[in-house]
């Protein structure tokens, strides 16, 4: 095969990659999501909610913001669901990269965290947001209503099977429930949603935190204290549609502010 031939092959194929051009503008979330987790996890963690897969979770995306070379801003993790907030996306946004290489990263790390012995998978989606302000907000306080759905749904289901309902069975009979009607079926049985761990009513955030470290300015001979960012897991969180929740969130995008003060944006 001559060069020509190949330039002209190649060409071809990548015609072919109709999708390829897609590109997705920040800030965005990546959200990822486990694939048939609740029947993979079925045999090894407790239900409704185990210790041990949250935090495996939690330090899964805690190497992703280590070690992936990607750049988030915040992780919002619940269950087996994970949404990462980019200001800056690599491969100049291509939707095809940032889906399939969040996905295998975090597949990669669960499993390495967790050490899975069978395979496990996430898919992924971007979901444009409008601003870091209202725009992440509001999308955070959805997913944290999911969150709390999904909370209710898993007691239910699983106090449902202990009272001698069937899986089938219990899965119906929640799908027809009412939230309140889930909420006072376990409060009978001695378990009140109210009081149960923040992390699996509210959901955790993994974010890069900002704090002060003492330096000396050998230039003006005098101490200095300057912004660093330390990646941390937060499992106790406000609601984000309060005025705690919009504090936190300000406090954890203060790099990007910081960033576009330094690059003369702000």
């Amino acid at each position: 095969m001559t060069a020509q031939s190949r330039i002209r092959d190649d060409h071809a194929e990548k015609e072919l990659e109709l999708y390829a051009a897609i590109r997705a503008l920040p800030p965005l979330i990546v959200r990822a999501d486990g694939r048939n987790f609740r029947r993979l996890l079925q045999p090894e963690f407790s239900k409704p909610f185990d210790t041990r897969f949250a935090t495996g979770m939690a330090d899964a995306v805690t190497l992703f913001f280590e070690r992936s070379g990607f750049d988030p801003l915040l992780a919002f993790l619940f269950s087996d669901e994970v949404n990462l907030c980019f200001t800056h996306v690599p491969f100049r946004g291509r939707l095809e990269k940032l889906n399939s290489v969040i996905a295998s990263y975090l597949a990669s790390a669960l499993t390495l965290v967790l050490r899975f012995t069978r395979p496990i998978a996430f898919d992924a989606r971007v979901i444009p947001i409008c601003d870091l302000d209202e725009g992440l907000r509001a999308y955070l306080a959805h997913r944290q209503a999911e969150a709390w759905r999904n909370h209710i749904n898993a007691y239910g289901y699983y106090g449902l099977q202990t009272l001698g309902l069937s899986k089938r069975a219990a899965e119906t009979r929640v799908k027809g429930m009412k939230a309140m009607e889930v909420h006072e079926l376990l409060y009978r049985e001695g378990i009140n949603l109210n009081e149960t761990p923040a992390w699996q009513r509210r959901g955790m955030i993994v974010a890069k935190e900002p704090y002060g470290k003492q330096g000396y300015d050998r230039r003006a001979e005098r101490a200095v204290t300057v912004t660093r960012f330390r990646t941390v897991q937060l499992w106790e969180l406000p609601l984000f549609s309060t005025e705690d929740g919009q504090r936190l969130l300000n406090r954890l995008t203060v790099r990007e502010t910081i960033s576009k003060r330094g690059a003369g944006v702000v």
